[in-house]
């Protein structure tokens, strides 16, 4: 058995990552270390920095002699663009990180040709952090000022951003509470990427300010694309009664969801949808609680980390960039790590064949 490129693949660059998931980023890497031509589909936030990488990419290609038409990319702003790439019928996969609407829009065109091709879209997630009772005891201020930093790292334009954390009610969570919230009051305004990025956390910030389930705990005006951190906390129960507030702000906006109890911990964590990351910060007392919690958040993410913060994504073999809808829409595969060339090959295996018509590397 060998495994084949699949054909060319349309790559979708992401607003927020002009350099890693656009014009030569992970997924034109991947797809063309597993042989494929690549069409990448320049974002419009970036159209210079995508022609400069561009360039870049030509240069490499003349310099070693590869087909020049392995490689193209196309500009334009118009969506028509994109779902042209998308339905050309010569293009056998899509990579796309962005949200969840524009996603599931190539998603669903992606279904709809003559001849379906896989959708390998990173879609969104709020990536739930869980914090035990003993690492509340001996920490919580730690934690709180910890978790701050990487809600406002990148003014909050991570996909690994983690924008809730459960915590069990009480002076520990009081703690907690406020040294995030004094960490979040040191933070400096920065400027998001675009305009649109820098609306859409408008947006999301007064889709809190109008929900009467949660209680604003620091709340700072943003204007232009001028972002400051907002925190809210909420209940348990409010929680799982608000489907919104499962919805991903993307930005430095963070959200304490209190509960009664490890078991009402684990009943939230059921609760959420697919995650690209979860997180368990834990002492060794609180082994048994976290075992509790590890089956239910494996299903939930394709990354569960433990005392540690999840923003950024380290390029190594084990690391998995992907998860369970609406985070990814192929639960199967990464778009981060060696494992991503996978998605661009497919398996052919040769029965009874002669020594001599076998592929070189199987001979």
């Amino acid at each position: 058995m060998v495994e084949r490129p699949i054909g060319p693949v349309a790559v979708f660059g992401a607003s927020n990552f002009p350099l890693a998931f656009s014009t030569a980023g992970g997924d034109t890497a991947a797809a063309l270390a597993a042989g494929c031509p690549v069409v990448v589909k320049g974002h419009s936030a970036h159209p210079g920095t995508g022609e400069i990488v561009a360039e870049a990419v030509l240069a490499a290609i003349e310099k070693t002699g590869m087909p020049k038409g392995v490689f193209s990319l196309v500009q334009g702003g118009d969506r028509h663009v994109g779902a042209a790439v998308v339905q050309h019928p010569r293009i056998k996969a899509v990579g796309f990180t962005g949200s969840l609407g524009g996603g599931r829009a190539l998603f669903d065109l992606c279904a709809q040709r003559p001849e379906p091709i896989p959708f390998f879209g990173e879609l969104g997630s709020v990536n739930p952090m869980f914090l035990m009772p003993e690492a509340m005891k001996t920490r919580a201020e730690e934690l709180g000022a910890g978790w701050a930093g990487s809600l406002t790292m990148g003014a909050g334009q991570f996909c690994t951003n983690p924008g809730i954390s459960v915590v069990l009610d009480g002076a520990d969570a009081d703690r907690y509470t406020a040294a995030a919230k004094a960490a979040l009051e040191a933070t400096d305004p920065q400027t998001m990427l675009t305009d649109g990025i820098a609306k859409a956390y408008r947006d999301g910030k007064e889709r809190f300010e109008t929900r009467n389930s949660v209680r604003p705990v620091y709340t700072t005006p943003s204007e232009g694309r001028v972002a400051n951190p907002n925190l809210y906390e909420t209940t348990g129960d409010n929680y799982l009664q608000d489907h919104a507030l499962g919805e991903e702000v993307f930005g430095p906006l963070g959200l304490i969801v209190r509960v009664g109890s490890v078991e009402e911990m684990v009943t939230l964590a059921k609760g959420f949808e697919g995650q690209l990351t979860t997180t368990i910060h834990m002492d060794a007392g609180d082994m048994a609680d976290a075992a509790k919690l590890t089956p239910i958040l494996e299903r939930k993410a394709g990354r569960v980390l433990v005392n540690g913060f999840p923003t950024g994504v380290e390029v190594v073999d084990s690391m998995v960039h992907g998860g369970p809808y609406p985070a990814s829409t192929n639960f199967g595969a990464t778009s981060v790590g060696t494992m991503s060339i996978r998605r661009f090959v497919r398996p052919v295996s040769y029965q009874n064949f002669p020594k001599e018509l076998l592929p070189e590397d199987l001979q």
